[in-house]
């Protein structure tokens, strides 16, 4: 079955609207008082692989309820005025993520492109996978 857009133009389609940051910028950023590291994993996924320590987690189905005041779910960290960088594992999750949080009226968004891999790769610190 051909779809009609594919999931890589839709990333790459965001890409080319969207901030986005590598690992070692990303690092660099992550102590400043002003950013939010924000994990878009599932809780699967970071108890297999690992997590950045401090991050904040907001499971990718949630976040668009999470960040709008109006919504009962709305979370009070999307209301501080902070520059919120999201990570995925590889960065496609985080790339439609952030593009779908400008449409949404947020400026401050981000994300780190090739995702908690890329991370790791830089010599991130991290908290290692749950058990192990």
């Amino acid at each position: 079955m051909a779809l009609k857009t594919p999931v890589s133009r839709m990333v790459a389609d965001a890409k080319a609207r969207i901030r986005e940051i590598d690992a070692p910028e990303a690092i660099a950023m992550a102590d400043r008082d002003d950013v939010v590291i924000v994990d878009l994993r599932d809780p699967r996924e970071r108890d297999r692989v690992g997590y950045i320590e401090g991050a904040f987690h907001c499971p990718r189905g949630m976040v668009e309820f999470w960040v709008d005041p109006e919504s009962p779910y709305f979370k009070p960290i999307f209301g501080e005025d902070k520059t919120f960088v999201f990570h995925c594992a590889s960065g496609w999750r985080s790339a439609l993520t952030v593009d779908t949080l400008q449409n949404m009226g947020m400026e401050k968004v981000a994300h780190i492109t090739g995702g908690f891999s890329s991370w790791v790769e830089a010599g991130g610190p991290h908290v290692g996978p749950k058990g192990g």
